[in-house]
This record gives C-alpha cells, structure tokens and sequence, in this order.
C-alpha cells in the first residue's frame, strides 16, 4: 500500500523544527570556528575586521557625496558661482574616497589570503594531530573514516568562509544603518519595502544551503568510493593486475558511472536553485522599480532635488544588495555551520584506548615481565556476533618464544593487537609484570615492543630512515642504523639499492623500487632498531624471503633475541618448530600447545598441517 504524503500542517511543522536545529547548530558552531582562526592569526583577524568596518562606511559617503556634486551642477548651472569650487572639492573627495575603498578591498584581499594559508596549516596539522591520537578501531570504522574525510575536504575553507559570512553580514549591517540614516528624510518607506522583498529569496537559499550539505554528507561513501576506484588506476601496487587482467575499462567504467550519478545530483540541485532563485529574485527587482518610480515622481514634481532623486537610487540599489547579502551570508553561515559540524564531531571523537583506564598510569613494572591472558574474548565493534577471540588464558614468560600456529582467521593477528593494546578484550583482562594493560599508558607498554607486521609499511623515505624509525628518538644514530640492518641480514639491500641514502619507492624522483624479499629485510631491521624493547613480536616476518634466508634469518634471531621475549607467527613449520612453546589456534581458542615434538607425539591438528607441508617438500 503506498504511503500517504505528510499533511500539509505537519510538513511545515517539520520544515520549522529543521530551521530551529540549524539555528541551534549555528550558535553552537560559530564561537568555536572564530577560536580556531583567532589561533591561527589573530593579528590578521583583527585587521580584517577593521578594514571591513572601514569598508562598510565608505560606500554610503560615496553616495552622499555624489549627490552633493548632483545639486552643486545644478546650482551652478543656474548661476550659482560658489557651487562650481564646491563640486571640483567633491569629485576630489570623491577620488580620494573610491582610492581608499580600493586599498581596503585589496587589503582585504590580503589579509584574507594571510588566514587562509595559515589556518590551512593549522587545521590539517589539528586533524592530523587528531588522527594521530584516535584508535585502530576507529580507522576500520568506516562511518567515523566517513567523518574524518568530510573533515579533512572542508576543513581548510569551510573556517574563513563562515567568519568572513559574519564579517560581511557586520559590513552590509553598518553600510545600510548609514543609508538609512541619510535617506529618512527623502524616502524612509523605501527599506522595510525592499528587506520584505528580499525574506523569499533569503528563505529559499536556507533551504537549499540544508538540501546542499545533506547530499554531500550522505555520498561520503560513494566519495571514498570514487577515490578508491581513481587508486586501483593509477598506482604501481595495483597496476600489474590491472594490465594483465584488463582491468582498467571495468574500473573506469565504474568510476565513470558513479562519477555521472554524483554529478546528477549536482545539477537537479544546481537547476533547483538556480530556478527559484531566479524566480524570487524577480519580487526584488518589481520592489526596487517600485521605489524608484515613486522617488522619480516626486524629482519630477520638485518635491526633492535630483541629487535627491540620485542618492536615494543607489540608496535603494546597495541597500537591497545589502539586503541580499545579510540573508545571503545568513545562509551561508547555515551551510559552513552545518559542514564545520563535521570537523568537530571528528575532534570531539574519544579515544580511550590511548590513555590509561582512569586517566592516570600505574608505573610500568622494569625490564622483562609475564605477560598473561585471563579468560580473554573478543569480537570487532559492530560484529559483537563473531567472537574472534574466544576464552583464552595464557602466561608468556620473559625470554620465552612462542609461535602461533593456526589457519587463516583463527585470530593469530587479533591476539597481537590486542597485546599492544590496539584493541581492548571484549572480556577478561590482559596484564603485563602483574599490572592491566588498561592501566598503563599505551605509549609507554608499545615501547616494551617491538614488531613486523604482515603489513608491514613500505615508506617512501631513503634507507636510514626506513630502518630508523623503527626508533624514531635514534633515527640519526648511525651505528645503530648499520646495526639493525647487520641483523636483519639487509646489507645486500643496501649494495643493490647504492647506499642508505637511497630513496626508496616509485612515488617520488629519483626512487629505487625493491623487491618483496627486500623490503621485508628492511623491516626486519626496523623491529631490530628498538633493541631496549622486551618483547619482539614478528607476524609472517619471513613470507617474501627463501627458505635457506629464513633459517639463517631465524638462527640469527634467536642468537640476538636471546633475552627477549619472541612471539612469531609463521605457516612454515620449519619456522615455528624453533619456539619453546607452540600455540595451535582455532575459532579464536587454544586447541593444542606445547613443543613441536610434543605437538607432532600428539598426532593432533599441528602434526596434521605439519605433514601436510612436509609433503610439499618431498
């Protein structure tokens, strides 16, 4: 049965209650987006509120002036002799007049392009800074990623938009208050005329300005979309596939196809807007002729002076402008309003995983501790239905190597992000030497770590700095950049790509692409940097590497990693056989444990995948 369309009363009831919620957002907004420019440049937001105020006084004295040169042309042309002196004095300050209105617009100008630059570079450094602090939960939430790209798009203008809106509401406020005050005694009537014939067209920009922001608020998804399909195309990870596999009409097609709705979209709004302000733009103009035909009656009739009759022409003209421009700003600031909710509700996100449980951290307990789960379970935010982790207890020992065995999903990876406090058990309790991770601050237990991830990142920076961040405080200290990479066995990498200072990756002049096996060295030497860190965590370290590299790699690493706690993660059992302790996962629990010869006596699920990989090797 199709649905009834909303009584009239009660869609203008609506239509009511979503202006007074913009009214509302806009008082909430608009003291929080000036702090944010006041901090960017205050010297320069205060100047350019004073050459605003300036700029609003000028026109209207132009005006008045020119009238005074109308009457002093016609006195003189009467025989008035003193009034030809006067009208010369007034085309001057005339002159002089428009010459400062034109400084103030350039200064302007100025000023404005002063606070753009530097609010760009403090709003990108605050969402940076933002990011930087939010939780990995929040970047695989894809609402909250939603958020912080409308954030990122519109932060840098959206700012001085609305400050300048308010501004210009301020400037066309004084230039009318000055207008009416000259014109009362020649047409007082003319303004409440013009201002009423000016609410329609205000009216309807408010609505379009709330239609504008919900469209582009809505397609956030299909945005990111787009930016997604627009990579495959043009980046080198993803250009092999799209060459063999042909990929590339289906992708632009696609790309094309999303792009022509979005731009459909657009334009039914843009015709919208564009039509009914056409429409009600027309009410205006009938006001103004209206004015002006009775203003050129009474001239006609000697009642006024032409000087008059002309001051009162721009009188109407500029003080319908600055009508238009008061309700226009208006619903300008609505709209930069309803976007700047964006920007903040991305910085208002909590992150509380990043501090300790209760705002204050419990001392880390010093050098090697346990590390123990109690009773831990876990599902990802949003699919509580799917328990990743499931009830598992466990008590690492310092210096001991554990190896995580388990197919794909068992929840290998989970496990280590929750260990470094990416994530925080859904039950049960992890602890490290006795104390809740919870309770600690997680920048100071990540410090206990080091690791390679199975995605681990391949930085465009050069060799040093690839390897040195791994310990950012040292990433100048050269021996132990050379260090690390002696351990990692990486000093091949450095001979095939001509120095540490190489830059590495195709992204920018001048770069050495490696290869999978050589990237990874360098990361490897990357975990090797931090060698204060207790716990050295290495997820599938080995993958791009060869057999014969990754038992001398693992040789290696247990001589150096000797005191330290090992947790690998590896699908070759000729790997993994080398931990003191296997753990074999499966649906998030612990099936089996213990070394590989006890797993193998077992007969169980390891000694199964066991002899199934050493099949492949026969």
């Amino acid at each position: 049965m199709a649905s009834q369309p909303a009584h009239p009363s009660a869609q203008r009831a609506a239509e009511r209650g979503t202006r007074v919620e913009q009214l509302r957002l806009v008082l909430k907004t608009v003291p929080p987006t000036v702090r944010l420019l006041w901090s960017a440049a205050p010297m320069a937001l205060l100047a350019v509120v004073g050459v605003t105020l300036g700029q609003a006084l000028v026109p209207a004295a132009i005006a008045w002036v020119a009238k005074l040169i109308v009457d002093g042309v016609v006195l003189a042309q009467a025989g008035d002799v003193a009034a030809r002196d006067r009208v010369v004095s007034a085309v001057m300050l005339e002159l002089g007049m428009v010459v400062l209105q034109t400084m103030l617009g350039r200064g302007q100008g100025l000023l404005k392009e002063t606070i753009a630059t530097r609010l760009k570079r403090s709003l990108s450094v605050r969402v940076l800074d933002k990011a930087l602090n939010l939780e990995l939960r929040h970047f695989e939430d894809s609402a909250l990623y939603d958020k912080m790209q409308n954030a990122r798009r519109e932060a840098d203008r959206r700012p001085l938009n609305l400050t300048m809106q308010g501004l210009g509401i301020e400037q066309n406020v004084v230039t009318l208050s000055t207008y009416a005050v000259l014109i009362v005694t020649i047409a007082p009537w003319a303004l409440p005329i013009l201002f009423v014939a000016t609410l329609p067209s205000f009216l309807s920009e408010l609505r379009f300005a709330g239609e504008s922001f919900r469209v582009l608020t809505w397609r956030a998804p299909e945005g990111r979309r787009l930016n997604y399909l627009e990579w495959i195309l043009t980046r080198d990870s993803s250009v092999k596939e799209v060459k063999l596999f042909g990929l590339g009409p289906m992708v632009l097609g696609r790309f094309t196809e999303l792009f022509d709705t979005i731009v459909a979209q657009d334009l039914r709004l843009a015709r919208r807007r564009a039509v009914w302000g056409v429409l009600l733009g027309l009410v205006a103009v009938a006001a103004f002729y209206a004015c002006y035909a009775m203003v050129a009656e009474r001239a006609a009739l000697g009642t006024i002076t032409l000087g008059d009759m002309t001051f009162a022409l721009v009188a109407f003209r500029q003080g319908q402008a600055s009508f238009q421009a008061i309700l226009g700003a208006m619903g300008g600031i609505v709209e930069d309003a309803l976007f700047m909710s964006n920007l903040f509700v991305f910085l208002s996100v909590e992150a509380p995983g990043e501090r300790p449980r209760g705002g204050i951290a419990t001392s880390l307990p010093a050098g090697p501790q346990p590390i123990t789960l109690d009773h831990v379970r876990f599902a990802y935010p949003g699919r509580e239905d799917r328990v990743v982790i499931d009830d598992i207890s466990l008590v690492i020992q310092p210096g001991e190597k554990i190896a995580l065995v388990g197919e794909n999903g068992a929840g290998k990876s989970t496990l280590v992000k929750l260990l470094l406090r990416l994530y925080e058990p859904t039950d049960g309790a992890i602890s490290y030497g006795g104390v809740d991770l919870r309770d600690l601050d997680p920048k100071a237990l990540r410090r206990r770590f080091s690791a390679v991830f199975q995605d681990y990142v391949r930085y465009q920076f050069t060799i040093t700095e690839n390897v040195g961040v791994g310990d950012v405080d040292r990433l100048d200290d050269v021996a132990a950049v050379d260090r690390a990479i002696a351990m990692a066995g990486a000093e091949g990498v450095v001979d095939v790509a001509g120095g540490k200072d190489q830059m590495l990756g195709g992204w920018f002049e001048k770069g050495t692409e490696l290869s999978g096996g050589q990237w990874q060295k360098l990361a490897l030497a990357r975990a090797f940097m931090r060698d204060d860190a207790n716990v050295l965590i290495l997820d599938e370290p080995t993958a791009a590497v060869d057999a014969a590299a990754e038992a001398e790699l693992f040789e290696k690493m247990r001589d150096l990693a000797k005191d330290k706690t090992a947790i690998l993660i590896s699908h070759r059992f000729s790997t993994v056989r080398m931990a003191d302790r296997i753990l074999v996962l499966d649906g998030g629990r612990i099936v089996e444990q213990g070394s590989h010869d006890e797993l193998v006596a077992l007969g169980g699920r390891y000694a199964r995948l066991f002899e199934l990989q050493a099949k492949g090797y026969r």
